[in-house]
């Protein structure tokens, strides 16, 4: 059943056009589940059943997984399946009439504005690193931007003097604005270390690791954890944190959804209401703090 793994990644890169992060998330998910039929001694992928996916989310569920994680969990299945049958590998769909689990929507995790700023402080400023990594982590937070488009960024994606980035390798390319201090820890780095960083002089990347090439997710994300260890900071901190960060302490301060939908690169007003819950909070701190009987 291994053999499909392949075909199927294919298949989503070049027919269904699904980004790399995407097409990785469905390949893991697909793959673990082969290995829970090969445990269960199904070889035949013709043999699987809706009891059997039924019977894979609730062992998810069982170990613990979130609902989250079982609903993407069928969205990968139900995905493997629709080429499967497509391509005649099996006779039904064994996920059509499942529903997907209810998905607990929680409050994302954000950084305290001062948790924010002890880490952009963290990088030291006397070497071509750190002065590359305290222009990473000011440009994420000032922009709200995917990791993905943040390490995809070329230079002519970026206007120091004008205060804006450009995302064009997204799926809906935007210009977000970029806050002065971001600009400047840009400015410093273009200006004094990238030049020293790469060995091809055409190189496009605005953002390179120690070799010369573009850096990647797995790098940034390294970045980032030696700054949470260096600053001693106990929140977790991924590349998304400063993304939900961005978000959180904009709604805090007053931006309106439809405005943050836009920079964020939202493709669903949906997705940007999950920070409406900072608007409610902002209010019952005003409230607390105003009302005489609070």
């Amino acid at each position: 059943m291994d053999a499909y793994i392949d075909e199927y990644t294919d298949f989503m890169t070049r027919i269904c056009h699904k980004s790399e992060n995407t097409v990785e998330s469905y390949r893991r998910d697909v793959l673990q589940y082969l290995t829970y039929l090969k445990e269960l001694g199904i070889t035949s992928i013709k043999k699987t059943t809706k009891t059997t996916v039924l019977s894979y989310l609730l062992d998810l569920k069982k170990r613990g997984r979130a609902s989250s994680t079982m609903s993407r969990a069928l969205a990968s299945l139900r995905s493997f399946y629709m080429y499967l049958l497509q391509n005649g590998d099996v006779d039904s769909d064994p996920t059509v009439s499942l529903m997907t689990p209810p998905v607990e929507k929680k409050p994302p995790k954000v950084l305290s504005n001062e948790e924010v700023d002890l880490l952009m402080a963290q990088p030291k400023l006397t070497d071509n690193k750190g002065i590359r990594d305290k222009a990473m982590l000011e440009v994420l937070y000032a922009t709200g931007i995917r990791v993905s488009e943040l390490i995809g960024l070329d230079v002519d994606d970026v206007n120091v003097e004008m205060g804006f980035v450009r995302c064009r390798k997204s799926k809906s390319e935007r210009t977000v604005p970029m806050g002065h201090k971001a600009a400047e820890a840009l400015s410093e780095y273009l200006g004094k270390s990238r030049a020293n960083m790469i060995k091809d002089p055409a190189e496009p990347a605005l953002f390179v690791n120690c070799s010369g090439g573009r850096m990647s997710r797995q790098g940034f994300w390294k970045v980032i954890k030696q700054y949470q260890h260096s600053a001693g900071i106990m929140t977790e901190i991924t590349p998304h944190s400063l993304r939900h960060s961005f978000a959180a302490h904009l709604v805090e301060n007053g931006a309106d959804l439809q405005s943050l939908k836009k920079m964020m690169g939202h493709a669903d007003i949906s997705s940007t209401q999950v920070y409406a819950c900072f608007v409610d909070e902002k209010i019952r701190k005003v409230y607390e703090h105003t009302h005489p009987r609070a």
